[in-house]
């Protein structure tokens, strides 16, 4: 977390915890705070503050989108279409829908993780409600065309919701251009609090709440409100700068060509260049993602071997059997993150100990006692 988050949210913490919903001065001054944070997220988006709803995260965010549009409008299709590297909250979201009598297709995507366009164009149906394609991929980090499938669902009057948690502040998001009818953003990706979200809704969408409670967000998301949460969250958008971006950027692709040079047989997965700032995701070969993953840990040094919300399964990653490796190589594949403070000469650290851990690892590979 950002410290300058955690000052903000302090006070909410300490000697201003009240209850939103309530009239007295604490109320109204926890109120406030949320709506500042409401204003703040909302224009980073493009959106209109009344738009928004706070939730938990990305999970609460998509099982409001994914379930509530469907239940929300079962007389106007019984078809969802989502890709097959969707976030975990998304795909089985999608598995459980299949149990309740909807029908879901999922699109393949290539070896750089992105969908066909024209597979999406014959995929569609007379009966599709919702297409729920994420912006950036949690584990390789491709950016998917969200512009072009916008303008085919806004065409076709089909709700268009993406997952952005991990392009938010990241990479361009806006609504409007996008033609989106649901968004998901959560705090934690861009240093604020974890246990925070929130669910763009355009205006006319309708949708059931998954919670019913107090009526607090327009009925939508009952429950006392995460003030705290909600401030920093709200603190860390106006944090998010383009310079940091680019920064990000530039040393991601350092790391790439260093990576690269000092390493044989090293593969990046995902696309090279359609590809958010902050990730890397490799495999290297007669290498076993977890030993790597332990090594680099010795050192300080903290990576992700899959989706980090399924990182304990000893299966390989759905998302990289998807896009054409096998499972021997998926095992295999770890995953760099890039922060706005990361450093050059930290990018060295790791690389170099990178180099020395693959190198040994190899080196014992085969071995036995």
């Amino acid at each position: 977390m950002d410290p300058r988050v955690f000052k903000e949210m302090q006070p909410f913490l300490e000697q201003e915890t009240g209850n939103a919903s309530s009239l007295h001065k604490l109320g109204v001054i926890s109120a406030k705070g949320i709506e500042r944070a409401r204003a703040a997220i909302a224009k980073k988006i493009n959106a209109e503050p009344h738009e928004l709803i706070f939730t938990s995260g990305g999970t609460e965010s998509n099982n409001l989108a994914l379930k509530g549009v469907v239940s929300a409008n079962k007389g106007r299709g019984n078809h969802v279409i989502i890709s097959k590297i969707e976030h975990p909250s998304v795909h089985n979201i999608c598995a459980w829908l299949e149990r309740q009598g909807m029908d879901i297709s999922y699109l393949p995507v290539d070896n750089e993780g992105l969908i066909s366009i024209d597979e999406l164009k014959q995929t569609i149906r007379a009966d599709t409600l919702l297409v729920s394609i994420m912006h950036v991929n949690n584990e390789i980090g491709t950016i998917q065309p969200l512009s072009e499938i916008g303008i085919i669902c806004r065409a076709k009057g089909i709700y268009f919701h993406t997952d952005a948690c991990q392009s938010f502040a990241k990479t361009s998001l806006d609504v409007k251009a996008h033609c989106l009818d649901l968004v998901t953003i959560n705090a934690h990706k861009l240093h604020g609090p974890q246990g925070t979200g929130a669910l763009w809704l355009r205006k006319g969408v309708e949708i059931e709440p998954l919670l019913h409670g107090g009526g607090q967000e327009l009925n939508l998301r009952s429950g006392t409100y995460n003030v705290a949460g909600i401030v920093g969250f709200g603190k860390a958008v106006e944090l998010a700068e383009e310079d940091s971006v680019v920064r990000m950027q530039s040393l991601r692709d350092y790391m790439l060509m260093e990576i690269e040079a000092g390493i044989p047989n090293a593969s990046l997965n995902g696309s090279r260049y359609k590809r958010v700032c902050n990730n890397l995701n490799f495999s290297f070969a007669k290498v076993s993602g977890k030993a790597l993953l332990l090594a680099l840990d010795k050192y300080g040094i903290v990576v992700s071997s899959g989706s980090a919300c399924s990182a304990r399964s000893l299966k390989p990653s759905r998302v990289l059997l998807e896009i054409g490796l096998n499972k021997h190589d998926a095992h295999g594949a770890i995953r760099f993150s890039l922060s706005k403070w990361t450093t050059r000469e930290e990018i060295d650290f790791t690389v170099q100990t990178l180099i020395n851990s693959v190198k040994d690892l190899r080196g014992n590979h085969g071995r036995t006692g």
